[in-house]
């Protein structure tokens, strides 16, 4: 691994909160691991995680659109065992969805002990999106109180035995355009425009000037905040995968105990002839 961990190399820093301070790449993975070696250690360490069944890791990813969030979290799942690894997309609430609080949508999908679980966007949304545009009558929206019930509900989170890996994919403006263009030009591509996308684009400075806030007021040491550079998408998924790897070896390092007298046994069985 590198000299200074992954997890604390790309940490947002709270004395530099514009998102318009941190690099975008590439030229930034430096000591770091291959992305095939951090792959194939996510794939062992996802599989231990799920054997023992105490703990689970929630990676919760977010940046603008086309940031490359979708394929990086395929890219994280190219060796977890299914059993063991969920992914789930938020977009704009639904009529149903905002008639409840902004954190009840993403809470059945949260992972059980011994699962991972990534998010392509989450609750954080509903403090930056929603900034502009809302989905609730402007009473509904108290800023400071939504981003103190983030915080209460991630410390809960962690003390219920679940690590959470926060990763913002960041992009140069003129990398951003490139990507949408793509988008329209290619017909692979191009389901995933939206009319909202236009809009979006408009007020991309406006988006970071918010998501700036949200980070400075969501980042903790419980739930820290990731800054990746995201121009190449080859690097930006080695930096994740780095991460992840990282964090996952430390919470299941070994497979659990087993009972050697029932494995005795059971050797016994499937080999003694009747």
């Amino acid at each position: 691994m590198t000299e200074v961990p992954c997890g604390r190399r790309w940490n947002f820093d709270p004395a530099r909160p514009d998102l318009e301070d941190y690099a975008t790449g590439p030229g930034e993975t430096d000591g770091v691991p291959p992305l095939d070696d951090s792959l194939a250690l996510i794939g062992e360490y996802q599989r231990r995680l799920w054997a023992n069944g105490e703990r689970a890791l929630l990676v919760i990813v977010h940046g603008t659109d086309a940031s490359g969030k979708d394929s990086l979290i395929r890219t994280l799942a190219t060796y977890a065992d299914p059993a063991g690894f969920h992914a789930w997309s938020f977009s704009r609430p639904n009529d149903t969805e905002a008639r409840h609080d902004f954190l009840w949508r993403t809470v059945p999908y949260l992972p059980e002990l011994g699962q991972m679980v990534a998010f392509n966007r989450s609750y954080h949304e509903a403090v930056m999106a929603e900034r502009l545009w809302p989905v609730r009558a402007p009473e509904h929206y108290d800023w400071p109180a939504r981003y103190d019930a983030i915080r209460s509900f991630e410390r809960h989170l962690v003390r219920e035995s679940t690590t959470i890996i926060k990763i913002w994919l960041r992009l140069s403006e003129d990398e951003h355009r490139k990507r949408l263009l793509t988008r329209l030009d290619k017909v692979r591509k191009r389901w995933k425009f939206a009319t909202s996308d236009v809009e979006a684009w408009r007020r991309r400075r406006e988006y970071h000037r918010v998501a700036s806030e949200a980070l400075a007021a969501t980042h903790t040491d419980e739930a820290p905040w990731h800054i990746v550079p995201g121009n190449n998408k080859g690097e930006a998924r080695a930096i994740v995968a780095a991460i992840v790897a990282e964090r996952l070896q430390a919470l299941a390092p070994d497979y659990p105990e087993h009972d050697p007298d029932v494995i005795a046994h059971y050797r016994e069985l499937l080999t003694t002839s009747e």
